[in-house]
């Protein structure tokens, strides 16, 4: 079903607005529901250390993106408006990254040189 306007024929999906099958909600909310489980999941088989921190923020991260790019309609957008949402906050885990690599530096030469009450 198409309108026609004075520049042409204007889809019926951007002239009525986009509408997305119900199916793909229900997708993404049991692989929201799957992750949730997962998530679960380490705490109850005891995880410890790098390994269960490593998991969580993995399963968050998933589920972060499930949300994002369905419910919030960012995989629908223009590629400019994505990369001006998630360019910033990757910067940001690349500069933590580098902090954390600078304090163990730091931690390091304080040992070395300073010894362990410096």
């Amino acid at each position: 079903m198409e309108r026609t306007t004075t520049t042409g024929p204007v889809p019926a999906a951007h002239a009525e607005g986009q509408q997305h099958p119900i199916k793909l909600y229900l997708v993404v909310w049991g692989w929201l529901f799957v992750l949730s489980l997962f998530s679960y999941l380490v705490d109850y088989f005891h995880f410890q250390g790098y390994l269960r921190w490593s998991l969580i923020l993995i399963f968050m991260m998933l589920k972060a993106g499930l949300i994002v790019a369905v419910f919030m309609h960012m995989a629908w957008e223009r590629l400019a408006l994505t990369y001006a949402i998630l360019l910033p906050p990757l910067a940001v885990l690349v500069f933590v990254a580098l902090m954390a690599a600078e304090s163990n530096y730091t931690l390091f030469t304080r040992m070395t040189f300073l010894g362990p009450d410096g």
